[in-house]
């Protein structure tokens, strides 16, 4: 009995793991959060290239995982995911790089996404967990 509990027990823990993975998103279109971590230096409040200007940098990041629409304005760099947004503008010599909630990230650069969905119309599908409902 108590091995069939272990069974049990162990095959909850490989679903819920894989479950929990494709609703992330690091997903499969989701932002590549772990690669810009490995790839770029924290600052506490994003992660740094030194060396390369925003166009560089959002070229790598879309290299590695294509993004749904990319916008530039003021010098930075926008990359839509889904119901996430990177932003790469402008640090010293080199690029900074954010994500955030799509929505806020819309509302704080809208003046340069213009041809981006307004995440307030009835119509918008962040591409996130139970995207086409």
């Amino acid at each position: 009995m108590n091995s069939a509990r272990l069974v049990r027990g162990a095959v909850a823990a490989v679903l819920a793991s894989v479950l929990l993975t494709a609703c992330s998103s690091d997903g499969e279109n989701g932002v590549p959060r772990s690669w810009i971590r490995d790839k770029y230096s924290s600052n506490g409040g994003g992660w740094v290239d030194p060396d390369s200007t925003p166009p560089q940098v959002a070229d790598a990041i879309h290299r590695h995982r294509a993004a749904l629409d990319r916008a530039s304005g003021d010098r930075s760099e926008f990359l839509r995911y889904g119901d996430d947004m990177v932003t790469v503008s402008p640090y010293g010599k080199g690029s900074l790089i954010s994500i955030e909630d799509y929505r806020n990230g819309y509302h704080r650069h809208h003046q340069h996404l213009i041809n981006w969905p307004s995440p307030d119309s009835q119509s918008f599908r962040g591409g996130g967990p139970g995207e086409g409902k």
